[in-house]
Parts: C-alpha cells; sequence; structure tokens
C-alpha cells in the first residue's frame, strides 16, 4: 500500500451531500450493492475498505493491489460513480490532489495527519 500518514485523492458520488462528504453511507457503486459489483469493481471495493485514516495510495496502487495493474483510469471511474469511499484518500501517481475538490481532500487528509503542500500529498 502507499505512504500513511506519517509520510504522506478522488470524489465518491455527490461530495454536496453531507452524508457523503461524511462519508457515513454505505458504500455503493451508482446505487448498486456490493453484490452486484464486477470482479473489477468487488476487488477495488476491497482495497478501497481496508485504507484506514491517513493511508494514501495512487490509483495505479489501487488497481494493482485489485490484481488490476494498469488500470487507474478505472478506478477514478468507479470513485466517480461510487459513494461511501474515502476517496480523498486516493491521489494521482504525482502527489496531486482532485481537481475542483482539492480543499475538501486537503482538509480530509491533514486531518487524519497527512502532510499536503502546493495542492500534492508529500510522498517519500
Amino acid at each position: 500500500m502507499a505512504a500513511s500518514s506519517s509520510s504522506t485523492s478522488q470524489p465518491a458520488g455527490n461530495v454536496s451531500d453531507p452524508s457523503v462528504a461524511k462519508g457515513v453511507l454505505e458504500p455503493s457503486l451508482a446505487g448498486a450493492s456490493p453484490d452486484e459489483y464486477t470482479d473489477f469493481e468487488t476487488a477495488v471495493h476491497r482495497v478501497l475498505l481496508n485504507l484506514k485514516a491517513g493511508d494514501v495510495i495512487t490509483y495505479g496502487e489501487v488497481a494493482a493491489e485489485a490484481g488490476y495493474p494498469g488500470a487507474a483510469r478505472a478506478v477514478g471511474s468507479f470513485l466517480r460513480k461510487s459513494s461511501g469511499y474515502p476517496w480523498w484518500r486516493v491521489i494521482a501517481a504525482s502527489g496531486r490532489l482532485v481537481p475542483h475538490n482539492e480543499v475538501v481532500q486537503r482538509e480530509r487528509l491533514v486531518s487524519e495527519g497527512v502532510t499536503v503542500e502546493n495542492g500534492k500529498v508529500l510522498l517519500r
């Protein structure tokens, strides 16, 4: 897994919905329950649910850990269509925060002890 809070993401669903923004919803993909997911979606679901406060992982690392190396963009698509996952813990390989959600992502990461400077997570 990528860096954790000692060293060092993507909006899930409608981040303007307060329940989604606080991460209190049951994880789901476009209203489907996890038992309706494809093999890829199930694998990504498992990786994301194992992330703990302060963990930071890249889209590519999520894909690789899920058994689908090279599927970083598909992980981003999964997160865009989903709700209830810790999207703020998933970042670009460069450390860059999610465009248009940088403020929320930065606040969440910093609250978990992650160092963010100039719109990027400091990776080791």
